[in-house]
């Protein structure tokens, strides 16, 4: 069984066979997450930006972890003394608990130092036939409709608090080209420029079969959007 729970900004946790991988664990601004507890195997960032660089580094040295992203990231990872993978875009990597694939995103990437971070990316994670798109930090693009064709991913894990990324309406009409069952808005409220009006989106979201799901963190909180 998959457990997916959402830790805040842009953090997930995504649990199967007693193993867990975290994308973009900046955990700091959750109190109520204990990744000290979690079973954690694998982390995957979709950048370097601080807010999803976030707590890596600090978790892979705890957790003897290994640390995926592209070679500039994982560069950088690997040089503060964490287990690295370094990957490009376009093929599946396999994991103990599933795989996942790097695809395109449309942002910037710094480390924190100021060095170029690589390319910015969103990731599908294939889990017990489960297909999770995680879009990191992007605008709207047609790579999408490609994803779509590609990957038929299910749940669509996408930014709405526009300003850096996606606003609620290129999300919505994300997830009507992505052709997803679940949609949960991420990437929202932290920041003054990021505020977003969830029921707005769960409205341009009710579509065909198509749900919002708005989650609260630590995920124990979840309700129908629409």
């Amino acid at each position: 069984m998959v457990d997916l729970k959402y830790i805040g900004h842009s953090a997930f946790q995504i649990t199967s066979k007693d193993k867990a991988v975290l994308i973009d664990p900046w955990v700091d601004k959750n109190d109520n997450y204990n990744w000290h507890e979690e079973p954690i195997s694998d982390i995957l960032l979709t950048h370097a930006h601080g807010d999803h660089l976030g707590n890596s580094v600090e978790i892979a040295k705890e957790k003897d972890a290994t640390i995926t992203a592209v070679a500039e990231l994982a560069g950088y990872c690997k040089e503060q003394g964490a287990k690295t993978k370094s990957v490009g875009l376009g093929a599946w990597i396999n994991y103990e608990w599933g795989r996942a694939v790097f695809v395109p995103a449309f942002h910037s990437s710094s480390l924190p130092d100021g060095r170029y971070g690589g390319s910015a990316a969103g990731i599908i994670l294939d889990v017990e036939g489960v297909r999770i798109y995680h879009a990191g930090d992007t605008c709207l693009t047609g790579e999408m409709k490609t994803l779509k064709e590609l990957y038929a991913p299910q749940i669509a894990l996408l930014p709405i608090g526009g300003n850096y990324t996606m606003d609620v309406e290129h999300a919505a009409l994300a997830a009507k080209w992505l052709g997803v069952k679940t949609v949960i808005p991420m990437h929202y409220g932290t920041f003054p420029e990021i505020q977003a009006d969830l029921q707005r989106f769960a409205q341009l979201v009710a579509f065909g079969n198509t749900v919002c799901q708005i989650v609260s963190p630590v995920g124990t909180d979840v309700k129908n959007g629409n």
